[in-house]
């Protein structure tokens, strides 16, 4: 494929993206990645919302100003979507890099529990030796390979605060991340020293973590037993009396709302290019959790909106093809790099819980309605027309044309790209496969031959549309499926309206049909009409 061919047929999108206001908050996007980054953790979902909500109530009964408020809040559901920065370099000392990060939350993570827990968990998916090779680099560094994870993920978190546009007082919290009260953490700066914002967010993140495993209970021991080592006294002291009311109300409820809520800005929706934009924070996000896996995201991003534009589908599904092409492999941070970066095959198990990142992705995009309609298209693009793909097993009729696009353009562009696996297929390796995939009936031919064109590959032949329609045939059918007339059909596309009579005529004969309703039915099966706009009549 020319490099980058399919770019300049997309460089139109951006004034049309400006000119749109999204419908979506900055507080709906940074709360849906806060759930990416509760998966990358092994936490139950809504864990950042509710230590959120938690160091929210904390901070007004201590009366911190407003301006530490609202910095809180930006600080507590960001402080962990720096997870994917160290997750390649965790899992090549300590196997699955999920498992590590949720049992630090059982260890008192300074001096001896700490390299302790880290002896233990070194080398854990490989052999005795491995096992015994990775504890003794471990030792001999002193766990300065830990402390650099710490370090990227303290870095990357802040970038991403700072594309979000959340000011530099964020962005200086968050590097604070790893800190300690008694100064034994990473930076080694204590007590007063550390922000207040951070200090309320080791509470609340450490009080949420284990009242969901163990009730108020077991947070108010674990926070009584880290105060004045990780936990500030004071802070510790205010918030015992205060756990059971506190923990409480957060059981069996959902805490979206609420959050989105308490957004400590005026509420403004996002315009279009800004959300393009944040969506473009999320795809980076998923991307840097391998070094196999750097740009592309972005890449099929780029690839799947040129090629819905050679479709023939208008500005907004082009839009919408580009979005979540962007956010299609948001789900990955729920399976740990031990399966992402394996050389050689997988097992049975490891399998399946590949085939769970599609649905990670679907039920972190479930909030609100525009990034709800992105993840329905983005969790679709592993679906397959025969019924072979996942996470829903969706035949033809449950695929829309947008997610088949994506699912050519995911496909091809993959397969350009190295994996631990394999090394990338050349130019004519990559058009084999995609064109055996539509010949074994998983691809569809229309989306693949566009994709094609949009990468710089022409076609070798013109495809034909389902039961071997037109492109304006496919045209006519759709708004004769929804039941425009004649009349209204010959206005829509420029024709008479005897034009459109003669090619309904011709398009029933190709399809088997006799009614409106046997074509709308052809059309839904076909995966047609869902992204058909209805006409005026």
């Amino acid at each position: 494929m020319p490099p980058l061919a399919h770019r300049a047929n997309t460089r139109w999108l951006r004034s049309f993206d400006v000119t749109r206001d999204s419908g979506v908050r900055l507080a709906e996007l940074v709360a849906t990645l806060s759930l990416a980054a509760d998966l990358g953790l092994g936490h139950s979902p809504e864990h950042a919302i509710r230590a959120t909500l938690v160091a929210l109530d904390m901070a007004d009964e201590l009366g911190v100003s407003g301006e530490e408020r609202a910095t809180t809040y930006w600080v507590t559901l960001l402080a962990w979507v720096g997870c994917t920065a160290d997750s390649f370099e965790l899992a090549r000392l300590f196997g699955d890099d999920i498992e590590l990060r949720n049992g630090t939350y059982d260890v008192d993570f300074a001096g001896f529990p700490q390299m302790t827990y880290l002896l233990r968990r070194a080398g854990s998916d490989g052999s005795l030796l491995h096992r015994a090779t990775s504890s003794a680099k471990l030792l001999m560094s002193n766990g300065r390979s830990v402390v650099k994870a710490l370090s990227a993920h303290c870095e990357v978190t802040g970038r991403f605060a700072g594309r979000f546009g959340l000011g530099p007082e964020v962005d200086r919290c968050l590097a604070y991340t790893f800190t300690r009260w008694d100064g034994r953490g990473q930076p080694d700066d204590a007590g007063e020293a550390i922000p207040v914002a951070v200090r309320l967010l080791h509470l609340a993140d450490l009080a949420v973590a284990h009242h969901r495993t163990g009730g108020t209970a077991a947070a108010v021991a674990e926070v009584r037993r880290r105060r004045g080592t990780h936990l500030q006294p004071e802070l510790v002291d205010a918030f015992v009396p205060l756990a059971g009311q506190l923990l409480g109300r957060l059981d069996d409820e959902s805490g979206w709302d609420e959050i989105v809520a308490a957004e400590p800005t005026l509420h403004r929706t996002l315009a279009g290019d800004e959300l393009t934009t944040a969506l473009e924070v999320m795809a980076d996000f998923a991307d840097i959790k391998s070094p196999w896996l750097l740009g592309h995201s972005r890449g099929v991003s780029e690839l799947v909106a040129a090629a819905a534009a050679a479709a023939g589908h208008g500005p907004a599904d082009v839009l919408l093809a580009r979005r979540a092409g962007l956010v299609h492999d948001l789900g990955r941070v729920g399976v740990p790099n031990t399966i992402w970066d394996k050389a050689g095959p997988l097992t049975r198990a490891e399998v399946e819980r590949v085939r769970l990142h599609s649905y990670y992705t679907q039920r972190m995009l479930q909030h609100p309605g525009t990034l709800a309609e992105i993840g329905a298209i983005a969790s679709s693009n592993h679906e397959r027309l025969d019924g072979s793909g996942y996470h829903r097993g969706a035949a033809a009729s449950g695929v829309p044309s947008l997610a088949r696009l994506l699912g050519a353009a995911d496909a091809f562009h993959a397969m350009g790209e190295d994996r631990p696996h394999r090394p990338a297929l050349t130019a004519n390796a990559r058009v084999a496969q995609v064109r055996s995939e539509v010949r074994a009936g998983r691809l569809d031919a229309a989306a693949v031959d566009a994709v094609l064109h949009a990468a710089g590959h022409a076609p070798r032949r013109r495809s034909p549309g389902p039961g071997g329609l037109t492109a304006r045939e496919v045209e006519v059918l759709l708004l004769a499926a929804r039941g425009a007339t004649n009349r209204a059909i010959g206005e829509a596309l420029g024709i008479s309206a005897k034009t459109a009579g003669s090619h309904i005529e011709h398009i029933y004969t190709k399809i088997g049909v006799s009614t409106r309703a046997g074509a709308a039915l052809f059309a839904i099966q076909q995966g047609l009409l869902p992204d058909a706009d209805p006409i005026a009549l």
